[in-house]
């Protein structure tokens, strides 16, 4: 369907009598409710809300004359004054969904494996491992190398380890053997600390 000058000009005279879009489309036939808006839209046609009154008639302001006897009329025939109007209900608002906040400095880590739950030989050696940290960023981390973070992600002493990978794994022998532990030795750590 294409817009010939005859079709827009039945469609500028049907806006102009306040027929809706879809009026418009049944009478017009061959276009759809959309089409209809878009070139209404596309025309520059006037929002009919603001077009409706001014092409409604204003009323002539009635003589002076006329007014003082009007006044005098509804005096004596107005029955006792009406109830306001309702007022329309203010319309609701949906909240605005919030960010989810940032780590920033000075914040709590997520939780670390416990002292409880690493054995005193882990500890030393995960400690002795720490001080010989080839202390890599995250940009020099490779797949052969320790991806065990140490330190405060928020401060500048942060890094990653860096030994070489256990094959198969994320993390050196060591951070290994902190992060994948069997359940039984676990559960025993804890019963024999309670």
């Amino acid at each position: 369907m294409s817009w010939t000058d005859d079709r827009v000009e039945a469609l500028k005279k049907m806006w102009g009598e306040g027929k809706s879009a879809s009026q418009i489309a049944k009478e017009l036939g061959g276009v759809t409710r959309n089409a209809v808006i878009g070139k209404v839209h596309r025309l520059g046609l006037s929002n009919r809300t603001t077009s409706a009154k001014a092409a409604a008639p204003e009323k002539e302001a009635p003589k002076p004359k006329a007014k003082a006897k009007e006044a005098a009329e509804s005096k004596a025939a107005a029955p006792a004054p009406a109830a306001e109007a309702p007022k329309p209900a203010p319309e609701k608002t949906l909240p605005i969904p919030r960010p989810k906040p940032i780590i920033t400095a000075g914040q709590p880590l997520p939780p670390q494996p416990s002292q409880s739950e690493i054995s005193a030989e882990q500890l030393a050696s995960m400690q002795e491992i720490e001080k010989k940290a080839r202390k890599l960023t995250l940009m020099q981390l490779t797949e052969r190398t320790c991806k065990w973070p140490i330190g405060d992600p928020a401060t500048e002493e942060f890094w990653f380890c860096g030994h070489p990978c256990q094959t198969g794994k994320p993390y050196c022998e060591t951070h290994v053997a902190v992060a994948f532990q069997p359940m039984s030795s676990r559960r025993d750590r804890r019963s024999a600390s309670r």
